[in-house]
């Protein structure tokens, strides 16, 4: 995606109560150098970041994001973000979104090591054409994540509940669903439970309810999934978290992976087998995600 326009952020204390933030932005040409060459961000993807959806210039679910935000940093022993400054950051990035779809993002990093404080900016660029994938869907395997479902909770500096820049993982998740033929992948615990995908939450429909993973044992609190889920029970539908198996997910009536910028993406199979779908409710769950909300 190619950037249209930046704004370099100079993090303000989380205590700081002022009405306006402006003097804190400044806007950077997307083509010119900006971040040192001891930014912990390249150097470690040492940072937490955001990526929200933008349709005609209005950001959605911009409190679920920062307040993400704020608990990536939690974990990853980073300064309290502060809120009010990065809702505004937002606001004035979106402005300058092109029409339609687009993409902003948010990035609090360590900065430089030793530095006096962290690095941040935010990005906007027009979104990737998913209508397709939104329309026809997208195939999936299942991938071995390395631990067992208790590893968050045992071993919490691992920031699996973290959204973090150090994405190799993920990315190398993508490119081994694509040498097995299929367009994405669903993380598996080395027990047989489901996680989430490398960029995406899951979401099942089976017997008339849906359900997701309940987001402990690392799994990241999906902002869209949030908003669907809502959605749902506004219109009389059950929702629940669950402790879901690989198994739960090939038998299930129908499957979406859901995100922030692709939406609802139903899943047409998995590892091979394939796995009914429901267009109609695709469709709806797209119009009301690509609303203002």
């Amino acid at each position: 995606m190619a950037q249209r326009f930046a704004l370099m952020i100079a993090p303000a204390d989380a205590a700081d109560d002022r009405a306006d933030f402006r003097d804190t932005f400044t806007p950077m040409d997307v083509t010119a150098p900006a971040l040192s060459v001891g930014e912990l961000s390249t150097q470690r993807g040492d940072g937490v970041f955001e990526s929200i959806g933008v349709v005609d210039g209005h950001a959605n679910e911009v409190e679920a994001h920062v307040q993400r935000l704020a608990h990536s940093a939690r974990l990853c022993d980073l300064p309290a973000p502060n809120l009010a400054q990065w809702r505004q950051a937002i606001e004035v990035v979106a402005a300058q979104a092109p029409a339609g779809e687009a993409v902003v993002k948010l990035i609090l990093s360590r900065g430089v090591e030793h530095g006096p404080a962290p690095t941040a900016w935010a990005t906007v660029a027009a979104a990737p054409d998913f209508r397709a994938v939104r329309r026809n869907g997208i195939t999936v395997v299942t991938l071995d994540r390395g631990y067992d479902l208790g590893a968050g909770e045992r071993a919490p500096w691992l920031l699996l509940g973290a959204k973090t820049l150090s994405y190799a993982v993920n990315m190398a998740a993508l490119r081994e669903a694509r040498r097995r033929g299929a367009d994405d992948a669903i993380f598996v615990t080395r027990d047989g439970y489901v996680l989430e995908a490398p960029t995406a939450s899951l979401i099942i429909r089976a017997g008339g309810d849906f359900l997701t993973p309940a987001p402990a044992g690392g799994i990241l609190h999906g902002t869209t999934q949030l908003s669907v889920f809502e959605y749902l029970e506004s219109h009389g539908r059950t929702t629940r978290y669950e402790t879901l198996t690989a198994s739960d997910l090939t038998k299930a009536d129908a499957a979406w992976l859901v995100s922030s910028i692709r939406l609802a993406a139903p899943i047409t199979a998995v590892d091979g087998a394939p796995l009914a779908s429901d267009p109609d409710l695709t469709a709806e769950l797209n119009t009301f995600l690509l609303s203002p909300r």
